[in-house]
């Protein structure tokens, strides 16, 4: 059976930097910063102990005077590249605020691939990875979302950057592996799909049909773009709806096999709540809220 740990009180953000007296003139921060320029470059698989001391040219052991090891070391570097994210000002509405934590949290992905697959197995709690989880919250907080709606909205968001981000690696690796350009790898999977058109016609349409302008088209991060602004406006109806319910009375259900007059009112309620539903779809494409008309 494993034995039971704190990941809090046992976490490297726990513990002060050790002083450097009487050891070899390192820092942690100095360890930190080659140990994401060797992740960089060789990323999780390349990564040991070994290896960054010989990039600093100190021995392994001595690296354990600063950390307990490897995994404390990466808990230290995942906090380093979290700081490379801007965050927006007190004055950035909320949807522009949302979708630049999106942009920016993705292309620090592309820049350090290796962390994707480290979300979700460490605790992040570092003063980089808090401050940037304090600002997305009072982001949502301002806009009117509450409770479980906050934790819901940052995570499909935040899921749909490190997605974006992993697909734009997996495919830049295996490109790099084939030796093949983007151009060059279209080429080679045009005869599959002509050979391949009856089996999968939809496919097949779609791919000739746009086969022409598919070198031509916007690279991942306007792809990007687009999935993120699409989920946008997906929580910014859903927050307008919410806002309707909590200002309007219940719609009475529609009477069934009751007298005419019954239906004539049931029919002028459903009517009007219609109406309300198209002013809400027309302040979310308009990014005005209800309250503000």
């Amino acid at each position: 059976m494993p034995r039971k740990t704190d990941p809090i009180s046992d976490s490297v953000w726990m513990r002060p930097e050790r002083p450097r007296r009487g050891r070899p003139q390192l820092s942690r921060g100095e360890i930190v910063t080659a140990a994401v320029a060797l992740l960089d470059a060789e990323g999780l698989e390349g990564f040991s102990m070994r290896r960054l001391g010989a990039a600093l040219g100190a021995g392994a052991t001595s690296l354990y005077f600063y950390v307990d090891g490897k995994n404390e070391l990466l808990d230290l570097a995942m906090d380093e590249i979290m700081g490379e994210v801007p965050l927006p000002g007190p004055e950035v509405r909320w949807r522009e605020a949302a979708a630049g934590f999106v942009r920016e949290m993705r292309r620090m992905l592309v820049r350090h691939p290796w962390v994707i697959g480290l979300f979700g197995t460490r605790l992040t709690i570092g003063p980089n990875s808090l401050r940037f989880s304090d600002r997305f919250i009072e982001v949502f907080l301002s806009a009117g979302f509450s409770g479980q709606a906050v934790s819901w909205a940052s995570s499909v968001l935040m899921s749909h950057a490190v997605g974006s981000a992993a697909g734009q690696a997996s495919y830049q690796r295996a490109t790099e592996g084939l030796g093949l350009e983007h151009e060059e790898l279209l080429e080679r999977f045009d005869p599959f799909v002509v050979e391949q058109a009856e089996r999968y016609p939809a496919y097949a349409r779609w791919w000739l049909e746009n086969r022409d302008q598919m070198a031509g088209w916007d690279g991942p991060e306007e792809g990007a773009e687009f999935g993120a602004q699409r989920i946008l406006d997906g929580l910014e109806l859903w927050l307008h709806r919410e806002h309707l319910e909590a200002v309007s009375p219940a719609r009475p259900k529609r009477a069934t096999g009751g007298d005419a007059a019954s239906d004539a009112a049931s029919d002028t309620a459903s009517d009007t709540a219609s109406d309300a539903d198209a002013d809400v779809n027309a302040d979310a494409v308009s990014g005005q809220r209800p309250a503000d008309r």
